[in-house]
């Protein structure tokens, strides 16, 4: 970033204890720090229930009103510590819709770390606006913003936040973490999931977005930590800050506070070869079961065989543009590997074409540590679309010269297997996702870990198939070495048996 991220830590201190998160200096004249009001859940006077109310509430709703102290970076490269008081904590009402919408009961959402309660899901919309005097300054403005409603999936995004909050802030104050935009929902990007990986103690810190005159406040975390039942699914969770401006109008309006407009700006979307693997995704529900697949063509698709293995009435759902309904189609399985196989695949076709469908590029060189991309439903796809997680190539398994497996650093979640794994440097199609990473040993889920079958393996096999139209051209599939097989198990003989 060119120039220092406007943030900040925030402690909240009582005689009876308090918390720490991280904040955003928004304005500087008035100067305004916002921050996530979960902080001050332990001073609630209604407790818990009050995060089920619509309107904002007043300071006067703490009992007792803890002390607020704003701990930001200094010029001369120390730290320097202000006084703040409360103005009010607000719930951002579009986020809150989003939320609803998006994390449904059923699927046992849960945010924190996983040894803890985590974060009461009611809090998640309310965030809280301090006045810290000491920080006006005359000639001071508002921070950059940018409107959500331009986010893309994909996108760059940068994340700031202080990790564990208001400790030790001379090692942890506005530590900066890469990803990019995973998945939107709610009325003008309301909610925003990156996979910038963000730490306990960074909620209330900002998400920006690069723009030619510099770097642009977009969101705000809300929660760094999402567990899907027993799932770690290692995104962060962000409210746009255009929608928290508008939840928060009375508030500000009653303060005196004049929020200028946010100016039109586009964001700039990388030049790339005009591939676009969310056109190449479909959601793939065959009963309960549900995946992602890949279409190498308007009416074939590629997707895991445990994704369709129930063998019921198959539907098809490709990924619709912005604005568009999402049509279903029917599907029949023509092949499927062998429970035996090493390789988890199954070829779909489809009963109509897809409109507009424009074919993947296919890669036939892998390098490890290229930047890549995965695009499936895990998550929130069945919601909100697929979803996008970037990271880099970070292994490739070669059998006999030949690569049989690649592992990438992509957040890869239920719901995700079957879907493309891209180049972010060319766009082509490199494989379709298998897997994450479960430790059997202690429950524990690594979506970071993952293994994909290289598009390599398949191509030729897809391109016999549609020369022939005889599904034994897959047959191959299932009969391969044993070095193929032991790879997949993920254990190399002899040895003891791998617990993943």
């Amino acid at each position: 970033m060119a120039a220092a991220p406007p943030c900040c830590a925030v402690r909240v201190r009582s005689a009876g204890g308090g918390g720490g998160c991280s904040g955003l200096v928004l304005s500087r004249r008035p100067a305004l720090v916002l921050c996530h009001a979960s902080v001050f859940a332990p001073f609630l006077r209604a407790g818990p229930a009050a995060w089920a109310r619509p309107a904002a509430l007043p300071p006067a709703a703490l009992r007792p009103c803890p002390r607020l102290r704003v701990v930001l970076g200094s010029e001369t490269g120390g730290l320097r510590e202000l006084d703040a008081r409360l103005l009010a904590l607000v719930p951002c009402a579009a986020f809150r819709r989003a939320l609803e919408r998006g994390f449904g009961l059923a699927e046992r959402w849960r945010f924190g770390a996983e040894e803890e309660a985590g974060t009461d899901p009611r809090a998640l919309p309310w965030f809280a606006w301090l006045r810290v005097p000491g920080l006006d300054a005359p000639e001071g403005g508002w921070a950059a913003r940018a409107s959500a409603g331009c986010l893309r999936k994909g996108q760059a995004l940068l994340a700031c936040g202080s990790p564990f909050g208001d400790l030790c802030p001379e090692l942890f104050l506005n530590t900066l973490s890469r990803g990019v935009v995973s998945n939107l929902a709610g009325e003008e990007n309301a909610l925003v999931l990156t996979d910038a990986r963000c730490l306990p103690g960074t909620e209330g810190g900002a998400a920006f977005v690069p723009s030619p005159d510099g770097p642009r406040v977009v969101a705000l975390i809300a929660a760094p930590f999402c567990w899907k039942g027993a799932e770690w699914v290692g995104l962060t969770l962000l409210c746009s800050l255009a929608a928290i401006l508008r939840s928060s109008a009375g508030v500000l309006g009653e303060a005196g506070v004049v929020v200028p407009p946010v100016p039109a700006w586009v964001a700039a979307v990388p030049a790339s070869s005009g591939q676009d693997p969310l056109g190449w995704t479909a959601l793939v529900g065959c009963g309960a079961t549900w995946g992602s697949g890949v279409l190498l063509a308007p009416r074939l698709l590629l997707t895991c065989r445990h994704v369709v293995e129930a063998r019921t009435p198959l539907h098809v759902t490709p990924a619709s543009g912005p604005g568009l309904d999402a049509a279903v189609l029917r599907g029949r399985v023509v092949f499927a590997t062998e429970e035996s196989s090493p390789f988890d695949v199954a070829v779909v076709e489809l009963e109509e074409s897809v409109p507009g469908f424009v074919p993947p590029c296919l890669a036939d060189t892998f390098l490890p540590g290229e930047e890549v991309s995965v695009v499936g439903f895990g998550a929130l796809g069945r919601a909100c679309g697929p979803s996008v997680t970037a990271g880099v190539l970070s292994a490739v398994v070669a059998v006999a010269g030949r690569p049989v497996m690649l592992q990438t650093t992509c957040a890869v979640h239920g719901g995700s297997s079957g879907g493309p794994l891209v180049s972010s440097r060319s766009g082509c199609l490199m494989g379709i996702v298998v897997s994450n990473t479960r430790d059997t040993g202690v429950g524990a889920t690594y979506p970071h870990l993952n293994f994909c079958i290289p598009i390599t393996v398949l191509q030729p096999l897809v391109a016999r198939y549609r020369r022939t139209g005889d599904p034994g051209a897959f047959a191959g599939l299932n009969r391969v070495g044993e070095g193929v097989r032991a790879t997949w198990q993920l254990q190399q003989r002899p040895g003891p048996p791998s617990k993943l």
